[in-house]
């Protein structure tokens, strides 16, 4: 694979179709999402939970809130992973006194998660692993969209939108799989995004430094979407029927943020019309908490599997399966993405499979490599 070939035998990014086509699947996506989903009941409603231990990152706003107080409050022991223990726990107190009375008390706990440290993601599932404890649900949701911003780096080095939205969960997901493993059938649920049909990425230039393509904000938020779903295909692929672990992709609609200031202007326009197209969190959390517990959800995973279908499963937003992007079922792109992924968040290509089998992987971050 020599240096001639970009992201895709040559390609520099997305074709003029391509991308035509990905901006009217956003646009018709945020104008009909409402009628699509229209049979979806607000909240979704949800089994009984009390068996399933979920972690959902980033769940002190926006979707993650609402994502991790329903599971609780259908008796789900959720642990909220995220960067301010505080809001954290002042949510807890919050929705304890207001279930007060309606059955035991939530089974919530908060542990310190920072996406843009790969120490922090290390030493979080050091610490989960070490309980020994089943995991049934892990939920990606976490992500950035630093809308208008320049070029931010983290701390290890990677564009932030690239290491928040795909690597850090990447480096979750696989060392997480002992837990996922003990607590089979499980699930991984990424919360993704109808942006990620404007994505492109070229894996020899993943912090959009080399000056082929022009940085927005847009293109680093599009081309970590776009990563997470290549990669969700390969790690789907590599993981036999026998581990008993369903990775699932999600669209939560076009939900109220603030997301609008980077878009084209016909889209802005379209924003600021149509204030009645547009998700509460509530509505938006609702295909997430479908692929974390509808039991027909691994049946399908292994379907696509035994089909070999090119990618993961994704569920949109009125949750039904659909299909990601015409660039997420380029299988030898998404194989150079899952390579790449490894490669920056220190782990070795054969990781997966030596996690099933039992054995330990050292990873470059977290502090073990050291000791």
């Amino acid at each position: 694979m020599g240096k001639t070939t970009s992201s895709s035998g040559g390609k520099q990014g997305l074709g003029w179709m391509e991308w035509l086509r990905g901006w009217l699947y956003v646009i018709y996506e945020m104008l009909f999402q409402r009628i699509s989903a229209s049979h979806l009941q607000n909240p979704l409603p949800l089994p009984p939970l009390h068996d399933l231990t979920c972690i959902i990152t980033g769940s002190t706003s926006g979707i993650g809130l609402q994502i991790a107080r329903q599971l609780a409050e259908a008796g789900a022991h959720v642990v909220m992973a995220v960067r301010n223990s505080k809001a954290a726990n002042d949510l807890i107190q919050k929705w304890q006194s207001e279930w007060s009375g309606k059955g035991l008390p939530l089974n919530i706990e908060v542990m310190e998660l920072d996406l843009l440290s790969l120490d922090s993601v290390a030493r979080f599932c050091e610490a989960w692993n070490a309980r020994s404890a089943p995991l049934h649900v892990l939920i990606n949701n976490a992500g950035i969209f630093s809308i208008g911003e320049p070029q931010k780096f983290s701390k290890d080095g990677y564009e932030e939108h690239m290491q928040v939205n795909h690597l850090a969960p990447a480096l979750l997901s696989i060392l997480l799989l002992p837990s996922l493993i003990r607590g089979s059938p499980s699930r991984i649920v990424n919360v993704n995004s109808v942006m990620h049909y404007i994505g492109f990425v070229d894996t020899e230039d993943m912090n959009v430094v080399s000056g082929k393509r022009k940085y927005t904000s847009l293109v680093g938020y599009s081309s970590s979407k776009l990563a997470q779903v290549q990669f969700s295909s390969v790690l789907h692929k590599r993981l036999p029927a026998e581990a008993g672990v369903s990775v699932v992709c999600v669209s939560p609609g076009v939900v109220q943020t603030n997301v609008a200031r980077d878009l084209p202007r016909i889209v802005q326009a379209a924003y600021h019309l149509i204030p009645y197209f547009i998700f509460t969190p509530q509505e938006g959390s609702r295909s997430a908490l479908f692929a974390a517990t509808d039991p027909q959800i691994p049946e399908y995973c292994e379907m696509l599997k035994a089909d070999e279908w090119p990618v993961s499963a994704f569920i949109s937003q009125d949750c039904n399966p659909t299909n990601p992007s015409e660039e997420a079922h380029n299988i030898e792109t998404s194989y150079r993405v899952w390579e790449k992924t490894l490669e920056l968040i220190g782990l070795p290509l054969d990781s997966v499979e030596r996690l099933i089998e039992g054995e330990e992987v050292k990873c470059r971050y977290g502090g073990q490599a050291e000791e």
